[in-house]
């Protein structure tokens, strides 16, 4: 079979991924075209390779080396497909920069957006977390994802009903092997509809009540709490907020009385990570070359040429802390690989 991909082999992917791990890749290919796929996952069978999909690199953790196959996409496009007098809809390639989209929709005038703004990584990324921020998650304005199905072999659609998404979740973390995202198509509206239910976000948007003012207070607060990865390599927040039954919160809550806390519509309480983190003394502390930033304690920084063994060491030194302290387990948000390319858990 001829190829007209280029495979490449022993690939640095240091600077593929935003925490800058040192990191090798036995095989690798760029992905421009949706039917690349078909071909690359072909090579990745001869070979007896698993595939691992590179995206923005933003939410990953890689071991030194990784004997796989890496398809990187880079399909890009954002195409109106539909649109009435209320909304629009777009086809959005998977490759293209999540934040970019972002403010392309804004100068567009296409609502629904901004609150996600200034998040990194790219779009075929975002529904796989359902990515969220000030009370916005993007499964509410996804219509569906176009995915090549490795089980059926096919390209195929998954509506938005059929992607079950939840806090941080989607179907495609159920079966992180089946799918590999190459469009996301959005519903966005016409008329802007503001969120505005988080106090600092709703203090800074002010009287200018805008979508474009929004969107700007979004960054702006971003930019305050988050460090930039190409400054301060990082994958945003490293834990995610535990999710507490009201009986073990009203238990902590009685040693702790100020843990910021936000109730959940199905009874159980979400804390704060960062906040158990700040309290254990982790906040701008630093084990080796891979810390917990100063201005916000639930980000984990590289500061040197960090391994993913580096960057265990610290993240487990945080979570015995916290569970010493609170009795709380905390997860890591970013997703964990093996050196044959799979998916991990964590563990504890």
């Amino acid at each position: 079979m001829q190829h007209n991909m280029h495979i490449q082999e022993h690939i640095q992917l240091k600077s593929l991924n935003t925490l800058n791990l040192d990191s090798t890749a036995s095989h690798y290919v760029q992905i421009n075209h949706a039917n690349e796929v078909i071909e690359a996952l072909d090579f990745a069978k001869q070979n007896n390779l698993n595939v691992l999909v590179l995206s923005g690199g933003s939410n990953m953790l890689l071991p030194q080396y990784i004997q796989a196959l890496v398809l990187h996409l880079n399909i890009q496009g954002v195409e109106v497909v539909r649109e009435d007098n209320h909304t629009v809809t777009v086809n959005v390639g998977a490759g293209q920069s999540w934040p970019d989209f972002v403010l392309y929709t804004t100068k567009q005038q296409w609502f629904g957006l901004q609150n996600l703004a200034l998040i990194p990584g790219l779009v075929g990324a975002s529904p796989v977390q359902n990515i969220g921020a000030y009370g916005v998650e993007v499964g509410e304005f996804i219509e569906s994802v176009q995915v090549y199905d490795r089980e059926l072999g096919q390209f195929t659609f998954i509506s938005s009903e059929d992607c079950k998404f939840a806090y941080r979740h989607s179907i495609f973390k159920d079966f992180p092997n089946r799918y590999i995202i190459v469009a996301v198509t959005f519903k966005l509206l016409k008329q802007a509809d503001l969120k505005l239910n988080y106090g600092d976000l709703k203090q800074a948007v002010g009287d200018e009540q805008s979508a474009e003012n929004l969107q700007k207070q979004v960054i702006l607060i971003r930019q305050s709490k988050l460090p930039d990865p190409k400054e301060y390599p990082n994958v945003g927040s490293f834990f995610k907020n535990p999710v507490l039954s009201q009986m073990s919160f009203d238990k902590i809550a009685q040693q702790f009385p100020n843990i910021p806390h936000y109730p959940q519509a199905n009874g159980s309480v979400k804390v704060a990570a960062g906040w158990l983190i700040d309290q254990t003394g982790w906040k701008g502390k630093q084990l080796g070359s891979v810390g917990m930033f100063h201005k916000q304690a639930l980000v984990l920084v590289n500061y040197a040429d960090a391994t993913l063994t580096d960057v265990k060491n610290t993240y487990k030194a945080v979570q015995h802390d916290v569970k010493q302290k609170f009795s709380i387990s905390l997860e890591p948000e970013p997703v964990l690989y093996d050196e044959q390319g799979l998916i991990q858990p964590h563990g504890e």
